[in-house]
């Protein structure tokens, strides 16, 4: 059975707490994973969470902020200690090449492993495709450049037994429908129905945008920032933020099925008033909010 599940390491935003490590999340899918903005102490995090660099296939950075990307050094040299045994490849803001050069060459170490760099620039769009997906980025609004990202499954078929039944068709021959579009007459859409592909959106530092919103559209799982609660707002806006009435809203009008809220101010010692305060803006979802080492499985399809 395919693992498809988020492995949050750490959901502080500036500053990191006892309790809270900085941001690092791993998507875990269908025998890839990709890692996100993996801050300072990424690395101990994954030991902690079970997580091993041979489980990397790509590393995804929205921003250069420390928060979101001091963590990069130890995970490339921990990625060529380990001679993980498959490419992996680094998306990361195209303005923020010379960040990125400091931290892959921050201290001296053998390079084993083929790193590829593929940039993100202008607005965004498809980084990469592949059997189980397709990874999209999309610009932000933050004091600097910053993307989200999109993974999208291919829609497929499912097929319906009892319009194979009345059609005559079992055994073998399903598969053989399957695969060739039609059988005896019979065509595949005479008999399955469209089996909508999964989506999985993570958002982290940024105002209210256009990109926000394309990003969490129809997802079944949004990871978003929400540093800030409502009545601090100003300083979300200020600092290019959003808060947690904010963020749940976007959920609410995207039709998000699984929220999961993270990347919380040092100032606040109370995570349920987050999720108090995304229920009142209107969420009624599946709603986490998000504490270092959570596993939180990708919804099942509906």
């Amino acid at each position: 059975m395919s693992v498809r599940e988020l492995v949050v390491l750490g959901t502080a935003s500036q500053v990191p707490t006892r309790h809270r490590n900085h941001n690092g999340y791993v998507l875990l899918w269908d025998g890839d994973g990709l890692l996100f903005d993996p801050g300072e102490g990424t690395q101990r995090q994954m030991l902690r969470a079970g997580v091993a660099a041979h489980d990397l296939n790509r590393l995804c950075v929205t921003h250069f902020h420390g928060d979101h990307s001091l963590g990069l050094a130890g995970v490339i040299q921990r990625i060529n200690l380990d001679r993980v045994p498959h490419p992996v490849t680094a998306h990361y803001p195209k303005s923020g090449q010379r960040f990125f050069d400091r931290l892959r060459y921050a201290t001296a170490y053998r390079e084993t492993v083929p790193l590829a760099q593929e940039p993100v620039s202008g607005a965004g769009g498809v980084l990469a495709r592949t059997p189980s997906y397709e990874l999209r980025a999309r610009r932000l609004s933050h004091p600097v450049e910053s993307y989200g990202y999109r993974l999208t499954e291919p829609d497929g078929r499912r097929m319906l037994p009892e319009l194979l039944a009345r059609h005559g068709i079992g055994g073998p021959d399903v598969g053989r429908l399957r695969k060739e579009g039609s059988l005896g007459g019979v065509t595949l859409e005479d008999v399955s129905e469209v089996r909508r592909g999964q989506r999985f959106a993570f958002v982290m530092d940024t105002r209210l945008c256009e990109g926000v919103q394309e990003l969490a559209d129809g997802c079944d799982m949004l990871v978003i920032e929400s540093t800030f609660l409502d009545e601090d707002e100003a300083l979300a806006v200020e600092h290019g933020h959003l808060t947690a009435g904010q963020a749940a809203r976007v959920a609410a009008e995207a039709g998000v099925r699984h929220l999961v809220l993270t990347h919380f101010s040092q100032r606040y010692d109370d995570p349920e008033v987050f999720e108090r305060q995304a229920r009142a803006a209107g969420f009624d979802g599946e709603l986490s909010v998000a504490r270092d080492l959570m596993r939180v499985p990708v919804p099942k399809r509906r």
